[in-house]
């Protein structure tokens, strides 16, 4: 059998990282305090970096470090010395946008060089010019379609990294220069404002240029099958409950394909599921069509604020069967709610009691991430999610 598809997640932080490694990712892509494009992440120190990587590394996980601000002279600064930094804490490839950084990583350490989708990289010529250049991997413009795709994967033999999940840039894989020029925040330094998601007015009427989200699920098996090496989801502002949501839907479809036993019902069961974690319409974007009326709203949009997250499981006690949560939304004693965990165990549970951090009974959580207890028998790993249940 070939080689799986890699599930490449964001981490946003240490604790989103484990997260990802946990509920299926086979790599996690990060940024450091600096040279990164979410600048208002919480992003990693040296130390954190060392640590994920250890904790990724004993799963049989990679570590990928974002280096793909567009620099300028005064970036420079400093660059050489903190890739050094990141190489000895462990990290397995760089994702660069800046063609001056390969040639010294390349020459200087072991590790992979991945050109970021800031680069914008649609054909085939230039994929065999970077070839040349030592670049390892592609990750390709979010405008390429199905068959060009293929073509390039076909003609060069590279490995190619496409997105399938998450929000997508108005402009030509995220080089925006509206951020810049309405709030003076570089947008491909780091500072994106998200000025595409802005309501404006024009000729008395609303009008915005939004892009609806990303979401490939339903075309897994064409990727797989057109020889994608990696399938990358966006969003390292994203929060914990979404990415173990994600990654599991995701996880589960691609195992499925390789068992040989995945059909249109395991699929339209985890695109339901993928549908609730968006406050954002979807659509399948440049894969399979030519963008269109369908793929970005023009006269206001609806984001419905997502409060299926219940909470997360922090501590589980075998022998009392005592479940400890970190509380997010509201729920109540009488209420059924689904537990899915990162080894992908699935299952209702009715709230029959519900204790505070005093192990005072209570009838309702109410308080935004308080700690509660109920009891439950079936051993619950840490970062298990709870979530609300809809028939």
């Amino acid at each position: 059998m070939k080689n799986k598809i890699e599930l490449l997640s964001p981490a946003g932080d240490l604790d989103r990282l484990k997260i990802a490694c946990l509920y299926g990712a086979d790599a996690v892509y990060i940024g450091g305090r600096d040279y990164s494009l979410r600048a208002n992440a919480q992003n990693f120190s040296i130390e954190e970096i060392k640590e994920g990587c250890i904790f990724a590394h004993n799963l049989g996980k990679k570590v990928y470090l974002t280096l793909n601000i567009v620099f300028h002279n005064e970036d420079i600064d400093g660059v050489y010395d903190y890739i050094k930094k990141v190489v000895d804490a462990g990290i397995d490839a760089f994702i660069v946008s800046d063609l001056f950084l390969v040639h010294y990583i390349k020459e200087s350490f072991s590790v992979e060089v991945h050109l970021s989708t800031q680069d914008s990289t649609t054909n085939v010529e230039s994929v065999k010019y970077l070839q040349k250049e030592g670049i390892d991997r592609v990750v390709l413009a979010r405008e390429v379609g199905r068959d060009d795709i293929k073509k390039i994967i076909d003609e060069t033999g590279m490995d190619i990294e496409c997105f399938i999940h998450g929000a997508m840039c108005t402009f030509y894989s995220g080089r925006c220069v509206l951020s810049n020029y309405f709030t003076n925040r570089d947008s491909n330094r780091g500072g994106c404002a998200q000025i595409c998601r802005f309501n404006f007015t024009l000729l008395d009427k609303p009008f915005t240029m939004a892009v609806k989200d990303l979401n490939m699920s339903y075309l897994i098996r064409e990727m797989i099958d057109i020889g994608v090496k990696s399938l990358k989801i966006e969003g390292r502002m994203r929060s914990s409950y979404y990415l173990a949501t994600v990654l599991s839907s995701y996880r589960t479809i691609i195992d499925n394909y390789y068992n040989g036993t995945l059909n249109n019902e395991i699929i339209t069961r985890e695109n339901k599921i993928l549908s609730r974690i968006s406050n954002r319409d979807n659509s399948t974007h440049f894969f399979d069509h030519e963008a269109d009326i369908t793929d970005q709203y023009y006269s206001g949009r609806w984001e419905i604020s997502n409060q299926d997250y219940l909470g997360i499981v922090v501590d589980y006690d075998q022998k009392t069967k005592l479940c400890t949560i970190n509380q997010r939304n509201y729920f109540k004693v009488g209420d059924t709610i689904e537990i899915f965990t990162p080894n992908r165990d699935h299952f209702l549970y009715k709230v029959e009691e519900l204790y505070n951090e005093k192990m005072e009974k209570v009838d309702k959580a109410n308080h935004a991430e308080e700690t509660l207890h109920f009891y439950i028998d079936h051993d619950l790993p840490l970062y298990s999610m709870i979530r609300r249940y809809y028939e």
